[in-house]
């Protein structure tokens, strides 16, 4: 469902799927996940990285695969409703979680836009400010999807391309000015294979949005051959990227900054470093990702709340739309919630409770496809990787929360308790009164 789904008079081919991918994927994901990777395992990061996206790979593969068996532009939500069509509990878990997922990353994109945007403005770097001034801009994207749904899409389509285009110059900017012996040892004495794995696990939330593929089913050309093209190479321009980018910046940025400033690790000594122009791209780059992402979630995230809400999951009310197509309550609600979460926690705990709630949801796509495989000619073999290797990252993440801060993970279980009590009072609500839509 995002913007360049949208209204096309022809087919969508290849190379705009592809676009749709890297648009919904390559957002503030890397820029806030560099610092918090390089302050638990140094050098390795771009280890940990790699293997977040062979996991992501490995997910998107029973994605793949159950599109192309239901033709559904629904996803996540559709494939896992029609899997289980007896159970509504299931169907109003799965709803909840994708929401607050998405949730989540808006609040992780708008925490990471005003951390970087203050960092440069000596008077605002503050913690209060930088959740004004993260408030302030999910509250001008939301205007901008309540007010014109083709001014936001003309203003999408220019910050999707142009910050690929910004953030491959900054990779090869930084790599020109880095040195090779910066990134020596990769491994120390505490970077342990947990550790990397861990990291791998939290890293997963940056390649969330590879899925807006399938939202574009039906305005696509040959979506057999072109939904699975897309979604594995866009995944692995992503990666590339990713890889690229904390690679060139480990070797130009001193470790010491980009940890203490792991906030908005890319600009940590950016002046002093990479000169006021180096500066200039850094900050650039990331106030325009972290933009669009903002932008694309708000858009196609608050059409899916809708399309929950009107199926009995969430309040009726957020189902209803203004000028035809624009779910102005559910756009509305989305910024809320995304504020409060910037309120209440901080950068970590709103990229693991993103990653676990990602992980959790892409392991239900995987059971999914399991149980599906002889009728969507899925392998055995891809299948359980897939299942185990997100099992496993679940499972760190949690263990990293309860060994290494136990009031961070109370409060993501805690949210966790208060969406499961939602969701369960819904589909008890939906069994009592069927036909309520």
């Amino acid at each position: 469902m995002n913007k360049l789904t949208r209204k096309r008079k022809k087919d969508l081919g290849l190379g705009e799927l592809i676009a749709i991918a890297l648009g919904g994927m390559v957002g503030g994901g890397i820029f806030s996940i560099l610092g918090i990777a390089t302050e638990n395992i140094g050098n390795a990061t771009p280890i940990a990285i790699l293997i977040g996206g062979f996991l992501a790979l490995f997910s998107a593969y029973s994605y793949v695969k159950l599109a192309l068996l239901y033709k559904d532009e629904g996803a996540t939500y559709s494939f896992f409703k029609k899997t289980f069509p007896n159970s509504e509990l299931a169907s109003s878990l799965i709803g909840w979680l994708i929401v607050f997922g998405y949730i989540s990353t808006l609040a992780l994109y708008a925490f990471t836009f005003a951390s970087y945007f203050c960092s440069q403005i000596e008077a605002l770097n503050n913690p209060i400010w930088q959740k004004i001034i993260a408030g302030l801009i999910i509250s001008f994207f939301a205007i901008v999807n309540l007010v014109s749904v083709k001014g936001m899409g003309k203003l999408e389509d220019i910050l999707v391309y142009s910050k690929i285009i910004i953030l491959l110059f900054m990779s090869g900017f930084l790599a020109g000015k880095g040195e090779i012996q910066n990134l020596f040892p990769v491994f120390t004495t505490q970077t342990t294979l947990t550790k990397i794995l861990i990291v791998s696990a939290i890293t997963f939330v940056a390649y969330e949005g590879f899925q807006l593929v399938i939202h574009a089913y039906n305005e696509m050309d040959d979506p057999q051959k072109n939904i699975p093209r897309a979604i594995y190479s866009s995944i692995g321009i992503a990666t590339l990227l990713y890889v690229t980018l904390s690679i060139a910046a480990l070797s130009t940025i001193p470790k010491e900054l980009i940890i203490a400033d792991k906030e908005y690790a890319l600009a940590a000594g950016a002046k002093t470093y990479l000169g006021k122009f180096g500066q200039f791209i850094v900050i650039f780059g990331a106030l325009l990702a972290t933009s669009s992402a903002i932008s694309g979630t708000l858009f196609g995230a608050s059409r899916l709340m809708a399309v929950i809400a009107n199926d009995g999951f969430f309040p009726k009310a957020l189902g209803k739309k203004i000028k035809t197509h624009i779910p102005n309550r559910a756009i509305i609600t989305m910024s809320i919630f995304a504020f409060v979460l910037l309120v209440t926690g901080g950068l970590q705990v709103i990229l693991e409770f993103g990653s676990i709630t990602f992980i959790v949801v892409s392991f239900l796509m995987a059971y999914t496809n399991y149980k599906k495989r002889l009728e969507t000619n899925s392998s055995l073999l891809f299948t359980i990787i897939a299942l185990l290797g997100l099992f496993v990252a679940g499972l760190l993440i949690i263990y990293f929360e309860f060994t290494e801060n136990k009031e961070q993970f109370i409060y993501i279980i805690t949210i966790y308790i208060l969406l499961g009590i939602g969701a369960y009072l819904y589909s008890k609500r939906k069994e009592r009164i069927p036909n309520n839509m």
